[in-house]
């Protein structure tokens, strides 16, 4: 899990921190919303999944997240109220989909991401 988050931490442009709790916050996510034997298999191929979707479980959502409630625009609240841009959250998807696809893992997110609607756009 440290190589993703250092590669998003030097790929995006932020904190190793942020991008660590950004990752637990995208998993969560997926978790949640996906269909669960996919997300279960898709999370293999994070190391420490478990605890980062536990830690990112402790935040709320602020305001607007609990305005706009579940799907692809509370996950983006979510973000934003840590502090990240638009570009930020887009290369942290981006980043974090990749990592699943170099683990062997290309189908599982394929299927998680199709599931989830508006999800294409940001990954």
């Amino acid at each position: 899990m440290d190589d993703l988050i250092n590669r998003i931490a030097a790929n995006v442009g932020i904190e190793p921190d942020t991008a660590r709790k950004a990752v637990g916050v995208i998993l969560a996510f997926l978790q949640s919303e996906g269909p669960a034997d996919k997300v279960k298999e898709m999370l293999t191929a994070f190391p420490g999944a478990e605890a980062l979707i536990a830690e990112a479980g402790n935040g709320s959502g602020g305001l607007l997240g609990g305005l706009l409630g579940g799907g692809v625009m509370g996950l983006g609240s979510k973000l934003m109220g840590m502090g990240l841009g638009m570009g930020e959250i887009s290369g942290v998807a981006k980043e974090t989909v990749g990592y699943a696809r170099e683990q062997g893992k290309g189908k599982e997110i394929d299927e998680i991401v199709a599931s989830i609607p508006g999800l294409g756009q940001f990954v």
